[in-house]
């Protein structure tokens, strides 16, 4: 009985963290900027870092729930100039594949070493596979639905050293906060697991 308490009191604080982190993430995602070099279509926010810290501290899928509920409501509050969210939906996949990749990495490791080895593979994961999203969906999809010329030729120019730049601004961000975080971060995620 006593540990069914603790479990649902647990459950509680995930739930209302995953909103109070989504919420954040939404608020960061409507301060995004252009890069001066790069196409005026791709645009940096640090939306993914409350996903990272919803999957560090509640598990993978808060920090892949984060990426949807921000996504969900940026796209409630300013749709989407195809119609469909094809930009939505590429930054949700952005993120989980920034995301997990760097999860299961410091899970692994649970130093700040660990922590730099990881965000640097999710940076490359995402990149990697962005790139090759971009290529095979997202910008066709772009093509289709708004009558824009095949952009294909953008991802390796453009495409893919946009998404190591932002993984490497988001890295940065995420590090400054993680330092001071790291201790309060290993706790909670070692109540959750108790």
């Amino acid at each position: 009985m006593e540990k069914m308490k603790k479990t649902k009191k647990i459950n509680v604080k995930a739930y209302v963290s995953i909103g109070m982190l989504s919420s954040i993430a939404y608020l960061l995602m409507l301060l995004n900027f252009p890069l001066p070099v790069f196409p005026n279509f791709l645009f940096v926010d640090f939306s993914d870092i409350p996903a990272l810290i919803a999957a560090l501290i509640f598990g993978p899928i808060a920090g892949i729930l984060v990426e949807f509920f921000k996504n969900v409501l940026n796209y409630l509050a300013t749709g989407s100039q195809t119609g469909i969210p094809v930009g939505h939906i590429a930054n949700f996949l952005a993120g989980i594949v920034f995301v997990l990749p760097t999860y299961y990495v410091y899970n692994k490791l649970k130093t700040k070493k660990g922590m730099t080895l990881a965000l640097v593979v999710g940076t490359v994961t995402m990149a990697v596979v962005m790139s090759i999203l971009n290529y095979i969906i997202i910008l066709p999809a772009y093509t289709v639905l708004m009558g824009f010329p095949d952009m294909r030729n953008l991802v390796v120019p453009a495409i893919l050293p946009f998404n190591i730049l932002k993984g490497a601004m988001m890295s940065f961000i995420f590090m400054l906060l993680f330092i001071r975080m790291q201790s309060w971060i290993n706790k909670l995620s070692i109540i959750k697991g108790a």
